[in-house]
């Protein structure tokens, strides 16, 4: 926690003095716990070597899923997986490639309390996702199952989400979607293993259709790996009316092939 940000409310140069000051006391160090220093706001929150490490992704990409292109191919551009079969979202796009730095980033908000980090995702989701945004009136997380939730004790995608959802002046929709049957980890299955584990998973609650019918929502998680789960959510959205579904995450594999989407 920054406790320069304990009260917003100060005026600006009170806020300064007591920033200093608290500065002076307890150095700022980076959220990825680097060295502490002024490189943790230089940094936009991480050392310069884990800055370093991050593989983050920018245009050209698949107008569809947002895989990296190597070269400029053209406007609307289509990876060969998004061609064999487009996916249910409209379009997906990530901050950065999911990696080994990235991956340690992204458990440490997952499964270690650090959701400190969030913001700092955001951050990054928005710089990703920054063709799509303006397309964008709703802010819909990706929801934990119940049982899930209350072992983890909050969901890693709506902590994101909240403010993303800010920063962009969108709605945000916390309970929109839920999740109707608590399926297992999707990790170590293939992509169609996947589809199967969530088809049908999710639904947009009856209290919440109205409010989603004709909305441009924007889905927000954390990794997007074959696509399953976003391609279930946004089935359900696009069942509840949503005008258009798209996607933002922090990290993506490299190339989503036609098995995995």
């Amino acid at each position: 926690m920054d406790l320069r940000q304990i009260d917003l409310r100060l005026p600006p140069a009170v806020a300064r003095l007591t920033g200093a000051a608290l500065d002076a006391l307890l150095p700022p160090r980076a959220l990825d716990e680097g060295a502490p220093g002024t490189d943790a706001v230089q940094w936009r929150g991480l050392s310069p070597g884990a800055w370093g490490r991050i593989a983050f992704i920018a245009p050209p990409v698949c107008d569809a899923c947002g895989a990296p292109f190597e070269f400029d191919r053209g406007e609307g551009a289509l990876c060969g997986a998004c061609v064999a079969r487009r996916p249910a979202f409209d379009r997906a796009r990530a901050a950065c490639l999911y990696d080994e730095h990235a991956r340690d980033l992204i458990l440490k908000l997952k499964h270690a309390d650090r959701t400190d980090l969030a913001g700092l995702f955001a951050g990054w989701m928005i710089r990703g996702a920054a063709d799509i945004l303006p397309d964008i009136d709703t802010v819909a997380p990706v929801p934990l199952h119940p049982w899930r939730l209350l072992t983890r004790r909050y969901n890693q995608a709506a902590e994101i989400a909240r403010p993303l959802a800010r920063r962009i002046g969108a709605a945000y929709l916390p309970d929109a979607l839920v999740r109707r049957r608590a399926t297992p980890t999707q990790a170590g299955k293939a992509g169609d293993a996947r589809r199967r584990n969530v088809e049908g998973a999710f639904a947009v609650a009856a209290s919440w259709r109205r409010r989603i019918a004709g909305r441009r929502v924007l889905l927000v998680d954390d990794v997007l790996t074959t696509g399953a789960t976003a391609e279930a959510c946004a089935l359900a959205l696009k069942d509840a009316g949503a005008a258009r579904v798209d996607v933002a995450v922090i990290a993506r594999v490299k190339q989503l092939t036609r098995d995995s989407i």
